[in-house]
């Protein structure tokens, strides 16, 4: 409790003199690294398969969130949190499955704007497990949203539709994401958020190391190239830890408007970036594609955050 206490004055004191546009700087650079990790995920799996990189990025998470916060996770290890860790844990392997497999066949940015749909769906996840009866703008995000996945979805030159099999691993990742978001807000009311994100991680390390070991061929030499290597610190380090932390810091200080419409920019440095460093084709369809699937989210993000 005295930890507790002097945390939250030193809290206090930050609130009070912390530069507002620091903190802004902070979530365009968080949002900027998990923009960037679609990328270097998309490098890291030329050689790691994806079960063992999101297996291998999970307990070195899990590693340093206890190192960092183990006089918060210790006392939250009870019996009442196993039904919200299996239930968030369970959620969240499903998301990264679906996005690692999905991201072998498709384009980082892609893969960015289709996995940026959760926000317009989370409206609808916690009507079915919170009763929370979602609003007009929410139904208005989901219809732009949906026409912009069709644009993204047009094969150029022929007018019709086509989205792959990684196109469809990636929305069902959105849609399950969505639930795992509504599940996490319903349980960090009543457990510590810190506690509950760590136990997210273990359940699923725990799922991702089974099903490597059941599907995936064993780790070998080519996992040490050193490419390799610095994209798996990136995101373990950087999209992971970094990240965390500036979020963390920019929405204590940070209206929550702004911010949301700040992280947003998460999938236009995706795309960005891919389209810099690894190639990506981006056709007129797919701008007006990703022009729509971006207002939905913001019209989404703001909306809730209000």
């Amino acid at each position: 409790m005295r930890a507790r206490s002097r945390f939250q004055e030193f809290r206090s004191r930050m609130s009070r003199t912390f530069p507002p546009n620091l903190a802004r700087v902070m979530l365009l650079c968080c949002a900027a690294l998990w923009g960037g990790s679609y990328l270097v995920a998309k490098v890291a799996m030329s050689a790691i398969t994806p079960q063992w990189l999101m297996a291998m990025r999970m307990t070195g998470s899990c590693l340093i969130m206890f190192v960092l916060f183990h006089r918060v996770i210790i006392p939250a290890l009870t019996r009442e949190i196993i039904i919200p860790a299996l239930v968030v844990g369970i959620t969240y392997y499903g998301t990264m499955v679906m996005q690692t497999e999905g991201l072998k066949t498709i384009d980082p940015g892609r893969s960015a704007f289709l996995t940026a749909s959760y926000c317009v769906l989370t409206p609808f996840a916690a009507w079915l497990v919170a009763k929370q009866r979602p609003k007009l703008i929410n139904l208005v995000a989901a219809i732009i949203c949906l026409t912009g996945v069709g644009f993204v979805a047009l094969k150029p030159g022929s007018g019709s539709l086509a989205l792959s099999q990684g196109d469809w691993m990636t929305i069902a990742n959105a849609v399950i994401f969505s639930f795992n978001l509504t599940f996490l807000g319903r349980y960090t009311q009543h457990f510590h958020p810190i506690a509950v994100t760590f136990m997210q991680f273990a359940v699923a390390d725990v799922f991702f190391l089974i099903g490597a070991l059941l599907t995936e061929p064993l780790p070998n030499a080519s996992w040490l190239a050193p490419d390799v290597i610095m994209s798996f610190l990136y995101l373990l380090i950087g999209a992971t830890t970094m990240a965390q932390i500036m979020q963390n810091i920019g929405l204590a200080h940070v209206p929550p408007s702004s911010a949301a419409i700040i992280m947003c920019t998460e999938s236009l440095f995706a795309v960005a970036f891919s389209a810099m460093f690894w190639g990506e084709a981006i056709g007129w369809t797919s701008i007006v594609g990703f022009s729509l699937i971006f207002v939905a989210v913001i019209m989404s993000v703001v909306t809730k955050r209000k």
